[in-house]
């Protein structure tokens, strides 16, 4: 028995995300070296959200076979 489609599970995380959690808006603070122990973790300031777009690998180029087939054998 198969299942519904709307039943299936939908990749809800896979996309980009435009907004941080506090946890992950902290740890890019501490990455970045602006986060000192024993602040508060509220009012925190604007940690901006890099989107990560992956470029197609480009394929390499063979040798090239000679289009007129009259010429090659010449």
């Amino acid at each position: 028995m198969s299942i519904d489609k709307s039943l299936r599970r939908k990749r809800g995380s896979a996309s980009n995300r435009s907004v941080l959690t506090r946890a992950e808006r902290i740890q890019k603070l501490k990455e970045s070296e602006k986060w000192t122990e024993g602040r508060s973790p509220f009012g925190l300031p604007k940690v901006r959200v890099q989107k990560i777009s992956l470029k197609k690998a480009k394929k390499e180029k063979t040798e090239e076979e000679p289009k007129d087939k009259k010429a090659a054998k010449k």
